[in-house]
């Protein structure tokens, strides 16, 4: 499976903002974002005027880098955004939201994306009882995630369950504590602040020219 395994801080710094890329590490003065807030590379002599082609550029790949997926993968998302019925830009949010491994890192299994994919990937998550290791894979509403039995011995499950008292998943899932699960009441929709990362109007526009 192709993914990014650059350092992940330098992506903050090209982009100009953090992208939490690494949790927990983002909110504390290790940051690297903090301490070095400028571009990598060598600086430019003068600055240019950036044009609108590359606000859309700079703002799809802002996307694409905060929930991890590759070039490939977005643009097969964005044609599946387009070909559904409904607003192409809710369409395209809604998918990103559904993997499997933004789910875990919603409920606050995970502490990042990146890390929320890894778990996915040992095999200690289950999605309606049965094992599923497919960080891409497409949830639907009344879906059910939770840890398989493996998962529930290891030591990470035990981490998690000390740090779960201060996760606040979005308002479309439901987090039972008790049984360390959680549960997809709703739908993603733009309307929810939590879901709204990036402006996917702006990705529509740049893939549509």
């Amino acid at each position: 499976m192709a993914r990014y395994t650059g350092p992940v801080c330098r992506l903050c710094r090209r982009h100009g903002e953090k992208l939490y890329l690494k949790g927990e590490r983002c909110y504390t003065p290790k940051c690297s974002f903090d301490r070095r807030p400028n571009p990598p590379g060598p600086r430019p002599a003068r600055r240019r005027k950036i044009s609108d082609r590359g606000l859309q550029l700079r703002e799809k790949q802002r996307a694409r880098v905060t929930y991890g997926v590759l070039e490939k993968q977005f643009v097969r998302y964005y044609k599946e955004a387009i070909r559904r019925p409904g607003v192409s830009g809710e369409n395209l949010v809604r998918m990103l939201e559904l993997r499997l491994d933004n789910i875990v890192y919603r409920l606050g299994f995970a502490d990042s994306r990146s890390q929320a994919r890894q778990v996915v990937r040992h095999g200690i998550i289950a999605v309606n009882g049965r094992k599923l290791d497919i960080p891409s894979a497409q949830l639907s509403e009344g879906d059910t995630v939770s840890f398989t039995p493996r998962g529930v011995r290891s030591e990470y499950y035990k981490i998690v369950q000390e740090t779960m008292k201060s996760k606040n998943p979005p308002s479309w899932l439901t987090l039972d504590l008790n049984g360390m699960s959680g549960r997809l009441s709703g739908l993603p929709t733009i309307a929810h602040g939590e879901s709204h990362i990036f402006n996917e109007n702006v990705v529509i526009e740049y893939y549509s020219r």
